[in-house]
């Protein structure tokens, strides 16, 4: 029985780290305390409770995982620390024994912290609360608002796919989701809310539907319907899963951006076998073909991974030559890292860490590339913006349906709104196109 009394008059912080998903979870980790009495600290108090949850992408998230836990702990030595997230599911070990946390949850109990703080008195040794891969089952609800205007709504966890380079199944369990119903509600509750724009996360957002008998077609369908929300993205989503019948459907639907985001991973099929990726590059460039064909501006960018196990000079130069011949506007770009117990670590040919930053500079030259280049063929283009909230002092930013970052003199009519512009010049730091003309 939990004594929510011990709760009163508590504040509380919240610290996330890597994707957006963790970003919405913390944020119904963050509700759920309020419910409870338990207020977010404010500037410059010390926070009663500190939850942090944590990425386990790469090396060097771990790295920055402890290293955030650790000034965290020296900002709020008498907080009751809690960590939770991919890194505290994949080395609940490793995180205990950083001195000062309290308590490690893992991904099938991160939603249910309030059963797991006690009486917040501090600990000797963190206590370990997890269960392993194959036993997380929950699907989770969790919509988040960003830091500037859109909202993030989770559709969906975990992975079924296993690939070789990957210890997302270990750290988020098998693909689960809730129903399309539960989804529309949550968009709905933006909308009372004031929220015009919508980011739908997951781990593998195209496997929605996996537990409830449902797909993510027809999920895209039900949320296009929502009255009120002036737009919704499509987070990244695997290019087998990107359907011809999803592209056609978000070129004609009345919500849904121009903008996809799809990985690749590798532009060298020998490379996709080694990574059980479950296409191949010709997969891939019908995938770009078509959203060209039927959404000429639409933007889309891609994810790489440079420097795998395997991936020789000859095979980088295939991914080199592939990736340049796309018609994207962005690439992210991910150097290799070795991740306990994923199967990769099998593969005999290891790329020198000289060779995966020289690999990583070629790809963000193309990315550089190709960013400056669907900039200016959309110059001169009428467009709607969503206008954000800016940072104080300094102009207004906003983006349009195609992913275009936009900048405008500071209006506070204009925050939250959505206006058509006519796309001009670059701005003085080249990051964003200035408005020539706004139309309301």
């Amino acid at each position: 029985m939990i004594d929510y009394n011990t709760f009163d008059n508590k504040t509380a912080a919240y610290y996330t780290l890597g994707c957006k998903l963790n970003f919405a979870e913390t944020s119904s980790i963050g509700k759920l305390l309020e419910e409870r009495g338990i207020r977010r600290v404010r500037a410059g108090e010390s926070a009663d409770i500190c939850v942090i949850n944590t990425c386990s992408v790469t090396e060097l998230a771990d790295k920055k995982c402890r290293q955030a836990i650790r000034r965290i702990v020296r900002q709020h030595p008498e907080a009751f620390i809690v960590v939770t997230g991919c890194y505290a599911q994949l080395k609940p070990e490793d995180v205990a024994d950083i001195p000062g946390v309290d308590l490690i949850l893992g991904a099938e109990q991160k939603l249910d912290i309030l059963y797991y703080l006690g009486d917040l008195h501090k600990k000797q040794h963190g206590e370990i609360v997890t269960t392993g891969s194959e036993d997380i089952r929950t699907f989770s609800p969790s919509c988040s608002k960003g830091d500037r205007t859109r909202y993030f709504l989770k559709v969906q966890d975990g992975c079924n796919y296993f690939c070789t380079y990957c210890t997302i199944p270990f750290a988020r369990g098998r693909s689960r989701n809730g129903s399309i119903d539960s989804m529309v509600k949550q968009a709905e509750e933006v909308v009372r809310n004031g929220g015009k724009e919508i980011v739908l996360t997951g781990v593998n957002i195209g496997d929605f539907g996996h537990s409830t008998g449902e797909t993510f077609f027809d999920l895209i369908k039900a949320l296009d319907s929502v009255e009120g929300i002036e737009r919704f993205r499509i987070s990244s989503i695997e290019p087998n899963l990107l359907t011809d019948e999803i592209i056609d459907y978000v070129a004609t639907s009345k919500r849904f951006a121009p903008h996809f985001h799809i990985p690749l991973q590798s532009g060298s099929d020998d490379v996709l076998k080694l990574m059980h990726r479950r296409y191949d590059t010709h997969l891939f460039a019908h995938k770009i073909e078509r959203v060209k064909m039927v959404l000429p501006d639409a933007f889309i960018g891609i994810d790489l991974i440079v420097g795998v196990r395997g991936e020789t000079e000859k095979l980088f130069e295939e991914t080199y030559h592939f990736v340049n011949s796309l018609d994207v506007s962005q690439l992210h770009v991910f150097t290799y890292s070795e991740r306990p117990n994923t199967q990769a670590l099998k593969i005999s040919h290891i790329v020198t860490s000289q060779e995966k930053h020289e690999r990583c500079r070629k790809m963000l030259e193309i990315s550089e590339q190709k960013l400056q280049e669907f900039y200016e063929k959309q110059q001169g283009k009428l467009r709607p913006v969503l206008f954000e909230h800016p940072k104080k002092g300094m102009p207004m930013h906003g983006f349009t349906d195609n992913y275009i970052r936009v900048e405008v003199p500071y209006d506070k009519n204009l925050v939250n709104k959505r206006c058509s512009v006519v796309l001009g010049d670059f701005n003085e730091a080249k990051d964003a196109l200035k408005a020539e003309q706004i139309l309301e």
